[in-house]
């Protein structure tokens, strides 16, 4: 074998997806939540994406949804890498994704650490080392704007919206935890969300506020319904309205979102 052979084998072996040590060779990546998507733009990994589920707005392959992916759309582009959340279960992943491809799955929606968690797997997965500093960025950014909220212990309700199926946020929810983190009481004392409609525990948003008595109800919607606007609980209540887009989705927007909480902490200090 010529010289020159040896070491274009020895270049291509170098740089091949997911084997070198600092890749820079965007490996095939199929992303099965936007969520996930999101994650993978904050690392620079957004261009290796291939595929994506149905729920997302990029113009690129369909590969099904969290709960059924499309094993022949999946196999059909050849990915290195599939991406999906805990809510894919592990049956259906070893009987979908094909030997030769490598999969993780994301659990995000308990705690902020997770999603620190989940960019370190993702990295790991790919070995895009030069990712790192970017998660360690924003590990420092969302603590420090974290210790300015000064939530000064009110006692609070989360809430995702006052119209549709609205729920409310308790432990064991990155809300939860984010809030709590930033000095507030959260109330809510149903594990993970608690749905508020007719035939639940709770049926309807007075009811919530009169059964805890919060200083503060957040809801996370960019406008005020007409439903939030006709409260009426037994002690009076403060409502303030955060765009949801900065603090339902498990992503680096909470930045955002944690900016625009201390731009408005005159209004429990």
């Amino acid at each position: 074998m010529r010289l020159n052979q040896i070491i274009l084998l020895l270049v291509v072996f170098s740089i091949s997806p997911l084997a070198s040590s600092n890749n820079t060779t965007c490996p095939r990546i199929i992303s099965q939540s936007p969520y996930i998507s999101k994650m993978l733009d904050y690392l620079g990994l957004g261009e290796c994406i291939v595929g994506v589920s149905r729920y997302s707005k990029r113009q690129l392959p369909h590969t099904g949804g969290i709960l059924d992916p499309d094993a022949e759309a999946i196999d059909s582009l050849m990915p290195d890498l599939f991406i999906t959340s805990d809510w894919t279960s592990l049956e259906t992943i070893e009987k979908i994704i094909p030997e030769k491809v490598k999969s993780i799955r994301l659990s995000s929606f308990n705690t902020m650490n997770q999603l620190e968690d989940n960019m370190a797997a993702i990295i790991k997965a790919t070995n895009w080392q030069q990712a790192n500093d970017k998660v360690r960025v924003f590990a420092q950014s969302w603590r420090n704007k974290v210790k300015q909220v000064q939530g000064n212990h009110k006692k609070v309700l989360l809430l995702s919206s006052c119209s549709g199926s609205a729920y409310s946020f308790g432990p064991d929810s990155r809300l939860y935890d984010l809030f709590t983190l930033a000095g507030f009481n959260v109330l809510e004392s149903g594990r993970k969300i608690r749905h508020i409609r007719p035939g639940n525990e709770i049926e309807d948003l007075t009811r919530l506020l009169n059964h805890y008595q919060p200083d503060l109800l957040f809801i996370f919607e960019q406008t005020l319904t007409k439903q939030c606007q006709m409260l009426f609980p037994n002690k009076a209540v403060r409502i303030l309205n955060f765009d949801g887009k900065l603090f339902l989705h498990p992503t680096t927007a909470i930045l955002d979102g944690l900016d625009s909480l201390i731009l408005q902490k005159h209004s429990w200090q």
